[in-house]
């Protein structure tokens, strides 16, 4: 989150809207069940869980799934903080939105962006409504809103990572029964090519549920990066177009009055 920019703010009609991010995710997880329905009706999962013995495809396929629960929660919690951010936007934009930052923003709908809002006012209250740097609260920002998507790349390395020790393990059991091997015995020649062909179904099996696994993990987690940073960068532009300009009016309001205060006790 470090790296994100400020982006144009999204539009009521925009693809930022409330269910946008929840969509793209069922979407994209519709596919894939629906894939994996038709690899089960030509019985290709099934092969592959008999001919993997070591059963790390299967264990890719249980942190595959709960992967994706993970990122159905991070999705939805992101959902509901654009949700909020634009309730925000949309008090803030009326006739009397100055007055939802009194007594701590605490009339704003309540999300990550509302406490941005409200330590930015206070930040802004304890300098006495100078110009204010929100850099530091933006950063916070960031890292709040983020969560725990980091979650997504630790998995899609792991994944990968144990399709690279399944193939490793494969290619073990391929190669062990050469050692002892005796080409004048055929039964043991049989044994051997089972056990060698047991080797690489391993080693092929378990790369591929690594690599497809890897890859639909990063695709859903893409997708929940940029809900993310679309969030993020609504919240930047309403608080550089509303909130900031509206405490340095306040001020400014201040100062004024300061100086009315002072010229009336000169005159006297």
């Amino acid at each position: 989150m470090s790296t994100m920019t400020i982006g144009r703010m999204a539009t009521p009609g925009d693809d930022a809207s409330e269910r946008s991010a929840l969509l793209l995710w069922m979407i994209f997880t519709g596919l894939s069940i629906f894939a994996v329905v038709l690899l089960w009706r030509y019985g290709l999962i099934r092969l592959m869980v008999a001919s993997d013995r070591t059963y790390i495809s299967s264990l890719i396929a249980v942190l595959y799934i709960v992967t994706c629960g993970h990122c159905f929660w991070r999705t939805r919690a992101i959902a509901r903080e654009g949700a909020a951010a634009r309730r925000c936007r949309a008090v803030l934009a009326s006739a009397d939105g100055a007055k939802a930052l009194d007594a701590g923003a605490t009339s704003l709908p309540a999300g990550l962006v509302r406490d941005h809002i409200a330590s930015l006012a206070t930040k802004a209250a304890a300098q006495d409504y100078r110009p204010v740097d929100q850099t530091l609260l933006l950063r916070t920002l960031a890292d709040r809103l983020r969560g725990s998507n980091g979650f997504g790349a630790f998995v899609s390395d792991t994944l990968m990572k144990l399709g690279l020790l399944g193939t490793i393990i494969g290619f073990i059991i391929m190669l062990a029964p050469i050692a002892t091997l005796d080409a004048a015995d055929k039964a043991a020649m049989k044994t051997s090519m089972g056990l060698m062909s047991d080797g690489m179904a391993v080693a092929m099996y378990t790369t591929l549920a690594g690599l497809v696994g890897s890859i639909l993990v990063r695709i859903q987690y893409y997708m929940l990066d940029a809900s993310t940073q679309r969030v993020f960068s609504d919240a930047v532009m309403m608080t550089e177009t509303y909130v900031t300009p509206a405490l340095e009016r306040k001020g400014a309001g201040k100062d004024l009055g300061k100086g009315l205060g002072k010229g009336l006790e000169t005159r006297s």
